[in-house]
C-alpha cells in the first residue's frame, strides 16, 4: 500500500498524476537481483517506460541490457545513450528498419527478433545486405496433447526447427547472436492460494519447468554446436527462480517487479513492494458513502476480467460501482472511507500491469524519504508513442 509519507509528499499537487515511491522501487530492484541468483537481468523496458528509471536500475550490478518492445523504441533508446538492446518482438516497420540500416552504431547494439523464414525474407527485402543482428525466438509454452498453455508466439519448439531456421539465416547477410524463450505460463500467471485452481496452476507451472529444462536445453545445445551465441534469454519477474536455476540461460528478463503492479499480488513464492501509483482527485460526492474521482479507467491488457481493473490502493475499503466500474472521465467509489475524503483529496490506484499506466501520463513524480526528489518524463512525455 502507498505509504503515508508518499501520500503527504504529493498531497498539494493537482491530480491525476503518476507517483513513484523511489525507495520501494530501489528495494524491488535489489530483490530481483537476489531472486535471479547471480544470473544477469535484462531489463524489460515496456514494464518501465521511464528512461531515467531505466538508467537508474541499469547502473546496479546485476542488470545488463534492455529488452525493448519495438524497433522505433529501441532506436530512441539508442539515441538516448542506451546500449545492448534486444527487441523482444519481430518488427515489420520499414521506416525504422531503414533508420537502423543507416546507423553503424545502432547496428552494433540493437538485436532483432525472428522466428520464421518469412521474417528473414522480409528483412532481406527491407534492408538488403545490411548485417543485422538476429535473435531466434523459441516457443516456451506448455503443450499437453492438443492443449496449449502459454503465449502464442514462436512456431519453433524443437531443435530441428531451430536448426532449419539457423541454416536459412546462415545463407543471408545476417548473424544469429541470441536465443530467447519466454515462459509466460510461469512468469505471468499468479499461483497463490489454497483452492483447487491455485493448486492446478502450481502443478502446471512445475510440469512446465520440467518441460522447459529438457526442451530449451536441447535447443540451446543444438544451436550452440553450430554458432557462437552472445546470449540466451528467458524468464520474467514471476519465474526468476526457476528460469535462473535451469542452467541453459545466460540472462533472465524482468521489469514488472520494479513497480509490483496489482496482478503481482497473486504469486506465492515472492512479494515485492508496490511502488507505482496513480493519484486521482475526488471531484464530487453523489451520496453519503460515495465519492467520484476524476478519470481512473485504465484497464490492463489481457483477457477481460475484474483482475484487469486498477486496484484501489488507498483509502482501503473503497469499491467500484457495480454498474459503472472505473471510467474514462469519472469513477464513482463507495465505502465508509468515502466520507473521510474532501474535494481535491487523492485516491491512490495501482494498475493491474506495470508500464501500461504510464501511457496515460507525461511524467512520473518520484518520491523518496517522504519528499519529492524529481519529476521524470515518461515515454509519452518525450513524445514517444510506439
Amino acid at each position: 500500500m502507498v505509504t503515508s509519507r508518499t501520500r503527504h509528499a504529493v498531497a498539494g499537487l493537482d491530480g491525476p498524476l503518476a507517483v513513484l515511491d523511489l525507495d520501494a522501487a530501489d528495494r524491488n530492484a535489489e530483490s530481483l537481483i537476489r531472486r535471479a541468483g547471480g544470473v544477469p537481468i535484462r531489463l524489460a523496458s515496456k514494464s518501465i517506460r521511464v528512461p531515467e528509471l531505466l538508467k537508474r536500475v541499469l547502473a546496479l550490478d546485476g542488470y545488463a541490457g534492455i529488452l525493448a518492445f519495438s524497433l522505433p523504441e529501441a532506436l530512441e533508446l539508442h539515441n538516448d545513450g542506451f546500449t545492448d538492446i534486444v527487441v523482444a518482438y519481430p518488427t515489420v516497420n520499414k521506416r525504422a528498419l531503414a533508420s537502423l540500416a543507416g546507423s553503424a552504431d545502432a547496428l552494433a547494439t540493437i538485436t532483432l527478433m525472428i522466428d520464421s523464414v518469412e521474417h528473414i525474407e522480409f528483412l532481406e527485402h527491407a534492408v538488403g545486405d545490411v548485417p543485422l543482428r538476429l535473435c531466434i525466438d523459441v516457443d516456451g509454452s506448455l503443450r499437453i496433447g492438443s492443449i496449449h498453455i502459454g503465449t502464442r508466439r514462436s512456431p519453433i519448439r524443437i531443435p530441428e526447427q531451430a536448426l532449419d531456421l539457423l541454416g536459412r539465416i546462415e545463407s543471408s547477410p545476417f548473424t544469429t547472436v541470441g536465443l530467447m524463450c519466454y515462459e509466460g505460463q510461469i512468469a505471468g500467471v499468479g499461483n497463490a492460494g489454497k483452492g483447487a485452481k491455485a493448486r492446478a496452476v502450481r502443478g502446471m507451472q512445475g510440469r512446465s519447468a520440467i518441460d522447459l529444462t529438457e526442451r530449451r536445453t536441447a535447443i540451446v545445445r543444438a544451436v550452440r554446436d553450430r554458432v557462437d551465441l552472445d546470449f540466451v534469454n528467458g524468464g520474467g519477474t514471476g519465474s526468476l527462480e526457476s528460469s535462473a536455476g535451469e542452467g541453459s540461460l545466460t540472462e533472465v528478463a524482468a521489469g514488472s517487479g520494479i513497480y509490483s503492479p496489482g496482478l503481482f499480488d497473486g504469486y506465492e513464492h515472492f512479494r515485492h513492494e508496490p511502488s507505482l501509483f496513480a493519484a486521482v482527485p475526488v471531484v464530487r460526492r453523489p451520496a453519503p458513502g460515495w465519492v467520484t474521482v476524476f478519470e481512473g479507467g485504465w484497464i490492463a491488457s489481457g483477457p477481460a476480467g475484474a483482475d484487469r481493473l486498477p486496484h484501489i490502493d488507498w483509502p482501503r475499503g473503497l469499491a467500484y460501482s457495480p454498474t459503472e466500474g472505473p471510467g474514462e472521465v469519472q469513477t464513482p467509489l463507495k465505502g465508509k472511507a468515502a466520507d473521510t475524503l474532501n474535494l481535491g483529496d487523492h485516491v491512490f490506484l495501482r494498475h493491474a500491469k506495470a508500464g501500461e499506466l504510464l501511457e496515460h501520463f507525461p511524467s512520473v513524480t518520484a518520491v523518496s524519504g517522504g519528499s519529492i526528489v524529481d519529476t521524470w518524463k515518461t515515454y509519452r512525455g518525450r513524445g514517444w508513442r510506439f
